[in-house]
């Protein structure tokens, strides 16, 4: 689904200003009918009995080796701290992507399980602190460069997990499904889902006000590396400002050696100074995957805002709901009728750092316009479904979550919190994390 700047252009030719906002512009947005879907789902790995123990190491090189060699459709990596990933590849239906990637989950949990391990789908770490697994150049950068604005940036790299769902940009022409509509509506309805599937109210052992705690962790890395283009503009034109004025996180090297990491000097800059070295194709492409807005272009728009699923199969639910409301006409009318009114919270800045993403982080679905217009989308979703042919086990699922958690003002971070300390939780309302 997606095609990086490098893909397409000879490597290693120094990129002009100009040169870099025509490629930006031109390469972000795929535009046509919604075809393809995919997921990319992250997961913490626990021990199996006891899950509050870190895990060695020595034990996670072996289970990342082991499952290098296991047959699996989708791409395997590994994240910072040790998480595992894997992306599907491109789907032509929500039952196809569901199919493959259940089928890989199966293969990769049969493999932890011999080592005493298993997946734990939780958006941030409840117990361990930040450690890094990965030693590589571009990982110290990155922790070097993160760790300018606080301790946020080792959490996101380390204690982390995510679903991230990826759809087509949609068409050129306006419509429910044209790419202008499709870009607001990810970052308007992108604060409802986050609300919806939050699940990590916790971290050093404790809860600390947030039911994302992922989510606010986003925001304390700072809007140069995690926030959102102006939705003013144009998208092409939004996303190619952003792109050029975002900071440089690092200026790569040759060999093992330390990557360069700059203070506060943006792509745009570096394209007119020429210093430390003229910056290249090669550059930008690798720029672009240092960016992390909740909603990013490459070619499709990938969704980053949710917090991996508990069980087996919860990350099911945020790509059905979220694939119905883009890719199905009705829904996502409905989806754009019901988001509207919220709009008027997000006037006070970009994503994630304006009035309805902090809300959506802190409160989940506890907030009354959150829960009013995420009641509206699921049922849409819901309805949407079996438009898009998808099968009694997807439907099942988001009809369970809706009745579980959607239409009572929940999510999944209230039940770990009254696993924790039962039904008076009146601590967690306010922010203990000043």
């Amino acid at each position: 689904m997606s095609e990086s700047l490098s893909d397409c252009t000879e490597p290693r030719a120094a990129v002009t200003e100009a040169g870099a906002e025509a490629l930006v512009h031109g390469i972000s947005f795929k535009t046509g009918p919604p075809r393809l879907l995919g997921v990319e789902l992250e997961w913490l790995v626990h021990e199996l009995r006891r899950p509050q123990l870190p895990v060695a190491p020595e034990r996670l090189g072996a289970v990342h080796a082991a499952l290098r060699t296991a047959p699996l459709t989708s791409l395997f990596t590994v994240e910072p701290g040790g998480q595992l990933e894997l992306s599907s590849p491109p789907a032509a239906s929500l039952a196809e992507c569901v199919d493959t990637v259940s089928a890989d989950l199966r293969t990769v949990r049969a493999v932890l399980r011999e080592d005493g391990l298993r997946l734990v789908g939780i958006g941030h770490d409840p117990w361990q602190p930040p450690r890094r697994f990965l030693r590589e150049p571009r990982y110290d950068a990155m922790e070097a460069c993160l760790d300018r604005t606080g301790p946020a940036g080792r959490a996101m790299m380390c204690t982390s997990a995510s679903v991230q769902v990826c759809l087509d940009a949609g068409y050129e022409e306006p419509g429910p499904l044209g790419l202008g509509r499709r870009w607001w509506l990810a970052h308007q309805l992108g604060a409802v889902l986050m609300a919806a599937f939050a699940n990590s109210p916790m971290a050093g052992g404790r809860p600390i006000g947030w039911r994302s705690t992922r989510q606010l962790r986003w925001v304390e890395i700072g809007p140069g590396r995690a926030g959102g283009p102006d939705l003013d503009a144009e998208p092409r034109e939004a996303w190619t400002r952003h792109v050029l004025d975002s900071p440089v996180m690092c200026v790569r090297g040759d060999g093992d050696g330390p990557w360069h990491v700059p203070d506060g000097l943006t792509f745009r800059e570096w394209t007119r100074s020429g210093l430390p070295r003229p910056p290249t194709r090669e550059d930008l492409d690798y720029h672009l995957t240092t960016l992390f807005p909740p909603v990013r272009p490459r070619g499709h728009l990938e969704l980053r805002m949710l917090d991996a699923q508990p069980g087996e199969d919860g990350w099911i639910v945020p790509l059905a709901v979220t694939t119905a409301l883009f890719d199905d006409p009705q829904a996502a009318e409905t989806a754009y009728r019901a988001v509207k009114p919220l709009a008027e919270r997000t006037r006070a800045g970009r994503a994630p750092t304006n009035r309805l993403w902090l809300d959506a982080a802190r409160y989940g679905l506890a907030d009354p316009e959150l829960h009013e217009v995420a009641v509206a989308c699921f049922v849409a979703a819901l309805e949407a479904l079996p438009r898009l042919g998808a099968d009694r086990r997807i439907t099942d699922a988001v009809a369970s979550y809706l009745n579980r958690y959607v239409f009572r003002g929940r999510c999944p971070a209230d039940d770990l919190l009254d696993r924790l300390c039962g039904a008076d939780r009146r601590p967690y309302g306010k922010d203990i994390t000043s």
